[in-house]
């Protein structure tokens, strides 16, 4: 059903976003609404009402789960675009249609990003979502060793090749846009050896004063960017790697047993027909069967054929 989810999602975003109301919305875009909202009200089911926590316990342990922050980042930055013109929404009101459609767009990146959960299921596809996670804080180490020496050297070519160039956009671009590049080998040697071309100011042109000394700081920046940091961020991901893998079996045993009961707690239903089973759950009368549900998911598990099913799995 989730795939069915995103082949729609892609489907209204290429071929079927029509213009603000009264030209649309159609109505795969209507269930498509549809759809999102049965998710939010299954996201804020698990966060809010599944369990026998203390609300505020079961709102931090939902928010601990980074599977459900993604959730949540997607929902809501789809919610808001629904909502009526008067609310600030960015997809009903002509104005801000564009900019609804580019979120929509991002909303969609999200959503599809979610699918890699169901790998947590795999005992060879597990483990490495755990390496990939891990190797993420990683790459946020790396890029705050990498921006330090980025910012000290974009400010200090930019002061040397464009010193009265004083355009707030092209600074930014030529001090953090120009030396990432760099790294990857666009490097522009006509504007450092002072031969491009100027435009119709003089601040558009390449001071010459000093260029010998920045082809010195560009070699100094490779080095390090390029040899020492980028070698730097290799060992740090062979050590994550061949730690994790040394224990992939508990790591899958563990992301398996708690894929298993998430599902199990869930309605019957997948969304968008969930919310039948949301009615449903709100309207029967409370029984004894979620006490003796309590007992199972506290460990008790001498009643209940749930918990015969889950020691099964």
């Amino acid at each position: 059903m989730y795939l069915l989810f995103l082949l729609l999602f892609a489907y209204v975003l290429l071929l079927d976003f029509a213009p603000p109301p009264p030209e649309g919305p159609h109505g795969p875009e209507v269930l498509l609404y549809l759809w999102v909202f049965s998710l939010l009200c299954e996201e804020l089911r698990q966060g809010c009402f599944a369990g026998h926590q203390p609300l505020p316990q079961r709102i931090c342990a939902y928010l601990n789960d980074s599977w459900n922050q993604l959730d949540l980042t997607a929902l809501f930055q789809g919610v808001p675009r629904l909502m009526p013109a008067p609310l600030g929404s960015s997809r009903m009101s002509s104005w801000t249609y564009e900019s609804g459609r580019t979120v929509l767009c991002l909303d969609f990146m999200v959503f599809t990003l979610r699918l890699i959960h169901i790998f947590a299921v795999n005992k060879n596809l597990g483990p490495k979502l755990i390496i990939v996670g891990k190797m993420m804080k990683d790459v946020f180490l790396f890029l705050f060793f990498l921006g330090v020496w980025l910012v000290a050297y974009g400010v200090t070519t930019e002061g040397l090749l464009h010193p009265h160039d004083q355009r707030l956009p092209w600074i930014f671009r030529r001090v953090f846009y120009r030396p990432y590049l760099q790294i990857f080998g666009q490097i522009p040697q006509e504007e450092m050896d002072g031969e491009g071309l100027c435009g119709d100011r003089s601040k558009d042109c390449a001071s010459t004063y000093a260029n010998w000394l920045v082809l010195v700081l560009l070699v100094v920046f490779l080095l390090v960017a390029n040899i020492l940091l980028l070698n730097l961020l290799i060992a740090m991901f062979s050590y994550t790697f061949s730690k994790v893998q040394g224990n992939s079996d508990i790591y899958w045993r563990s992301q398996r047993y708690n894929l298993i009961l998430e599902y199990l707690s869930r309605p019957a239903l997948a969304p968008p027909f969930i919310l039948l089973s949301h009615l449903y759950t709100l309207l029967r009368p409370r029984t004894r069967c979620s006490h003796s549900q309590h007992f199972c998911e506290m460990g008790s598990c001498s009643h209940g054929r749930q918990c015969r099913r889950r020691t099964t799995w």
